[in-house]
């Protein structure tokens, strides 16, 4: 196959980049629903929306799926087939990244009721990074910009992992002071769990977008 482009591949790009954008988009629309909802103190609802943009994400996964494996039978040119692989192994990036974002919402919404605020609070941080590492990596992915792509990996290896790290011992430390507030700890961990592995699963996409900016020609892991 050679460089370049072919008219099945330019089509195939366009459709595809717009439905990847899409699913990013859809992933900022959870973060911010949850943001809003702590924001506000109301929670109702919550996890219905997350349910409809997750479903939402699934059609897209799916769309997408087909069409890379539509355009790898159709010659495309080089830098075209290292695109629609790179795209084609972060799906199931994104959908995850979906399901943690809604798991968020759920408990967000289960729990906030019974908690006290300090406990949720602890949260907001994380998901304002998210939603950063969510912009950059939208804007990575449009651009083909490899800086914005390792902005991406670096709020996570700089600041998402510590912020985890706190939110951790802030809820063994509640747990430890008032036992009578295990679930509320346990559930707090797990927001927690969530929320880092959801900014592990960005970086596993912003690493791939790298190597598909900086070495085109060389297969994607």
């Amino acid at each position: 196959m050679t460089s370049g482009t072919t008219p099945a591949g330019r089509a195939s790009t366009a459709l595809v980049t717009a439905r990847f954008l899409r699913m990013l988009s859809i992933v900022l629309e959870q973060l911010d629903a949850v943001r809003d909802a702590d924001t506000r103190a109301e929670y109702a609802g919550l996890t219905a929306r997350a349910k409809v943009l997750e479903r939402e994400t699934d059609a897209l996964e799916r769309e997408i799926e087909d069409a890379c494996l539509q355009a790898f039978g159709s010659g495309l040119s080089g830098e075209e087939l290292a695109f629609h692989s790179m795209v084609f192994r972060s799906l199931t990036n994104l959908e995850r990244v979906g399901d943690y974002a809604f798991g968020v919402a759920r408990d967000l919404e289960a729990f906030a009721p019974r908690v006290r605020s300090a406990t949720l609070q602890d949260a907001v941080p994380i998901v304002r990074l998210l939603s950063r590492m969510v912009e950059r990596l939208s804007y990575a992915f449009a651009e083909r910009d490899a800086s914005a792509a390792r902005e991406v990996m670096r709020l996570d290896f700089e600041q998402v992992d510590a912020l985890y790290e706190q939110m951790q011992r802030a809820s063994l430390t509640r747990l430890l002071e008032r036992p009578e507030d295990t679930e509320v700890a346990l559930i707090a961990g797990r927001m927690a769990r969530n929320l880092e592995r959801l900014g592990d699963h960005l970086v596993n996409v912003a690493e791939r977008l790298e190597l598909l900016v900086l070495r085109p020609a060389v297969p994607l892991h």
